[in-house]
């Protein structure tokens, strides 16, 4: 048991999935962010160009 343990605790496979795992929530949080603050300033200026026209 304690070497099954020791093998498991020195097994690197899963630590790749779990860094690969954080690093595509980081960009997913940083590009949800970006879409929000950019659709939000978009949505403004539609709003200032569609009361110019009329």
């Amino acid at each position: 048991m304690a070497n099954f343990l020791r093998k498991l605790w020195q097994e690197e496979n899963g630590q790749d999935i779990a860094e690969y795992a954080v690093m595509l929530a980081v960009i997913l949080v940083i590009v949800v962010g970006t879409v929000r603050l950019i659709g939000s300033n978009a949505n403004n200026v539609f709003s200032n160009v569609a009361s110019a026209i009329q």
